[in-house]
């Protein structure tokens, strides 16, 4: 499921020069359905269902990239049809429709993506579900063409995330404590080792924060040790949940409950939890559920219209 939720915290700002109002939303991906809650509310579906995407947004609209097919042989647990794709679809939600854009030069899956300076980076990911690769590439959403970028130097056999810190995206490995740098404008990739948390990562007001063994850390760089923000115990049986950074806020989107000594049964969340991390005392507050859409989250954006 996709569900595109309204910013609690994000305020409706009118142009002086015209009648347009520009809102701020984030968007949180699952597998099949998106579902968009302001004040009319509809669902929508994806194209076809797939997993393993990435996801980003630019000049007001919302591209999924790549990934493939979710549907599993009950009987050999293979993968039918395709692991990985090169096709791009973006969504207008102020037309409510999907257009096919154009494909990625090479098809992957659990890349890293981000949005830089009005354009799409993607980097890294697999081809099938034993192949690595390094190649990156690059999308003009003006031009609607792909570009090719340096390959990142080092490859490896687990997923990849991007973030964008300090105007440079970073693509990072589960598992790794050496980062990825594209420098110089696209010229290259350095690579550094900052020891970084492992967990799931948001940038807020510049900072990276982390959610590493049930708690939110922030992570203060090279000779600086990490401060611990909040608990965040209660989500320690919680997993398959998006969090992205917005404002001053940290949210945690959906996920799942999985069985458990006391409890066989795998709950599927609808839930949205805050931290403002700039308070002088973090507390998780619950935010509005999501109306139309439980369960596992696979990627975040934000989203400006």
């Amino acid at each position: 499921m996709i569900s595109l939720t309204k910013l609690l915290s994000s305020a409706l700002h009118g142009y002086h020069s015209c009648s347009i109002r520009r809102f701020s939303w984030f968007a949180a991906l699952g597998e099949h359905q998106f579902a968009v809650a302001n004040f009319s509310k509809f669902v929508t579906r994806l194209i076809r269902n797939i997993a393993r995407f990435g996801v980003a947004s630019v000049a007001g609209k919302l591209y999924v990239i790549g990934g493939g097919s979710d549907r599993v042989d009950p009987l050999t647990g293979d993968h039918d049809r395709i692991f990985a794709s090169n096709e791009v679809w973006s969504y207008d939600p102020l037309h409510r429709v999907w257009s096919q854009r154009a494909p990625m030069l090479v098809a992957r899956a659990m890349f890293a993506c981000c949005a830089l300076d009005g354009k799409i980076i993607v980097a890294g990911g697999f081809t099938n579900c034993r192949k690595s690769i390094s190649k990156a590439e690059i999308y003009d959403p003006e031009a609607g063409i792909w570009e090719p970028l340096p390959d990142l130097r080092l490859a490896h056999s687990s997923a990849c995330t991007g973030l964008v810190i300090k105007g440079k995206m970073h693509v990072l490995h589960k598992g790794l404590s050496t980062v990825q740098i594209l420098e110089d404008g696209g010229s290259h990739w350095a690579v550094e080792d900052f020891s970084w948390l492992q967990g799931p990562m948001a940038m807020v007001g510049g900072e990276l924060y982390v959610l590493s063994n049930s708690c939110i850390m922030k992570q203060r760089g090279e000779n600086f040790p990490d401060k611990m923000v909040s608990c965040a115990s209660e989500f320690q049986s919680r997993i398959g949940f998006g969090m992205i950074g917005v404002g001053d806020n940290i949210y945690l989107v959906g996920g799942v409950i999985g069985p458990g000594p006391r409890n066989q049964c795998i709950k599927l969340l609808s839930d949205v939890d805050i931290l403002n991390v700039t308070s002088e005392r973090p507390t998780w507050r619950p935010g509005s559920p999501m109306t139309h859409c439980r369960g596992s989250i696979c990627g975040c954006a934000l989203l400006r219209i």
